[in-house]
């Protein structure tokens, strides 16, 4: 007797659960790589890694699968564009007809290269010895344009890339959003320079106890809404967040005992990646309609708890007291205006992660660049410092001082993720536009925050975002939320409204 079309969505259903299952065991391995796992042990964890991959990569591209998806589709059961089949077998197939375009050896390889690198890298960064990186940034490289090559692209190889992070974004598209966006901010950054107005950073470098920052990191965090008991907090060179499954959420940071900023900041930044991830329907786990959306309405949701709220004054009013209680000697003498100023210094940097908002989209039109000219061969990968170092004094008109302050910073390029730097920027536009409308949808923010009351915008971004997974494409969503496309307007309202009372422009 002939499969029905709900038989073969089943068993669609039962696979692709399989198949996240091993990609969640390959995430708590990566996630034991960059937290807890001895250096010794690095080269067996790559081929457990690239065993994982491997195992994932000849599920997935099963013929059978080809033959279930087009069973399903075309069905009754697919008749509702947004309904949860439809949207799980419209993703399953974009992803399925591009993971067939790549041979299974690619895929194990660029997994072993990129595990054996991201150790070389941790220890170049810390020796600040981008020669010691170099033949590793040329593998991974390479590998990286061997996968372009074979997914295909019609106009640029970083095309075929960026559909992994931002499905239907171009790179000429973001060539001109990103256009717009530079001019309106060195305008404002020029304004802000020429204000002749600092705020007395000197109070974020005094003694601030790790063991106290960390206390703190958890209660803001779990203020914002993050769950501990679905989650945890680690310690890590570069901070990132990894969903494990449903009821495993692990947020990562690192620490200075002589910066306030940096662990605080890295903190709420993955919160927010982490709310997304705990927002989803637990009911679609293993399914498109339990992921998200792009990474760059991933990163709209850190940089939203991050900057428009952790560096919001209304935060302050509420959190000041305790940071007070908590680094009682340190903050002696420091107001909460004070404080809101000096985490809200403007000032040209060398470290993204560190960097204010009006100067962070600098950094990523940097790597942006950088990463299009590695693609498509002019520039080579042993000539990234030069270049880097070139592009650096174009926009902040600063020389990094070593490569572990230049183009090692990152951990992106050792782990294969070329493509990935731009959904920052478009997480910082999205974002802005997201928090102006929950501000008219949900009233005045900045009075709820200063009493305390972070869930409504977090149940809000949970309605409107987190539990809709892929139903709606990037943009779509977008328009859905706020009637209007994307647009660097919301996001440069904010920052001269901020800056404007700040600096007197």
């Amino acid at each position: 007797m002939p499969r029905t079309s709900q038989q073969a969505y089943d068993e669609l259903i039962r696979r692709m659960k399989e198949i996240d299952l091993l990609g969640n065991c390959a995430g708590l391995l990566g996630w034991d790589q960059r937290t807890l796992m001895p250096a010794k042990a690095s080269p067996y964890r790559a081929e457990q890694l690239t065993l994982l991959s491997g195992m994932v990569h000849q599920k997935f591209t099963d013929p059978e699968i080809g033959g279930m998806l087009g069973e399903v589709e075309g069905s009754s059961l697919v008749a509702d564009a947004v309904s949860a089949p439809a949207v799980n077998v419209r993703e399953w197939r974009r992803s399925y007809d591009r993971a067939t375009r790549l041979p299974q050896a690619l895929v194990e390889e660029l997994t072993r290269t990129c595990s054996l690198a991201h150790d070389v890298w941790v220890e170049a960064r810390r020796a600040s010895d981008f020669p010691k990186f170099r033949p590793w940034l040329e593998k991974v490289v390479g590998l990286k344009r061997q996968e372009a090559n074979a997914y295909g692209y019609t106009h640029h190889p970083y095309d075929a890339l960026l559909e992994d992070y931002e499905p239907g974004e171009t790179t000429a598209n973001l060539t001109r959003v990103f256009a717009d966006l530079r001019e309106a901010l060195v305008r404002l950054i020029g304004e802000v320079v020429g204000s002749g107005r600092h705020p007395d950073t000197s109070l974020l470098s005094r003694d601030y106890p790790i063991d106290r920052q960390e206390t703190f990191g958890k209660m803001a965090a779990a203020a914002i809404g993050f769950d501990f008991e679905a989650g945890r907090l680690d310690v890590t060179v570069h901070p990132f967040c990894s969903n494990l499954g449903p009821g495993d959420t692990r947020l990562t940071t690192r620490y200075d005992a002589r910066q306030f900023n940096m662990a605080l900041f890295g903190i709420l930044h993955e919160a927010g990646h982490g709310l997304y991830e705990q927002g989803m329907d637990p009911g679609h786990a293993g399914t498109p309609m339990a992921q998200a959306v792009s990474l760059g309405i991933h990163e709209s949701q850190s940089r939203m708890w991050e900057n428009f709220v952790g560096r919001g004054r209304a935060f302050w009013t509420h959190f000041f007291p305790l940071a007070r209680h908590l680094f009682h000697e340190s903050l002696a003498g420091v107001s909460p205006d004070d404080l809101h100023f000096a985490i809200n210094d403007v000032r040209p940097s060398f470290i993204r992660v560190e960097a204010d908002e009006a100067t962070y989209n600098l950094h990523i039109l940097l790597r942006f660049e950088l990463e299009q000219a590695l693609l498509t061969g002019d520039l080579a990968p042993g000539d990234v410092p030069g270049a880097w170092n070139e592009r650096f004094r174009k926009y902040f008109d600063l020389t990094p001082p070593d490569d572990a302050q230049g183009c090692l910073q990152d951990t992106h390029w050792s782990g294969g993720g070329i493509g990935y730097f731009p959904t920052y920027s478009l997480g910082n536009l999205y974002a802005a536009q997201f928090f102006a409308q929950a501000g008219k949808d949900l009233g005045d923010l900045e009075a709820q925050f200063a009493r305390g009351e972070f869930l409504p915008l977090r149940d809000w971004l949970a309605e409107k975002i987190h539990r809709q997974g892929m139903r709606y494409r990037a943009g779509q969503l977008v328009e859905r939320i706020t009637g209007k496309s994307l647009s660097h307007e919301p996001l440069m309202a904010h920052l001269r409204a901020k800056y404007g009372e700040l600096y007197g422009i």
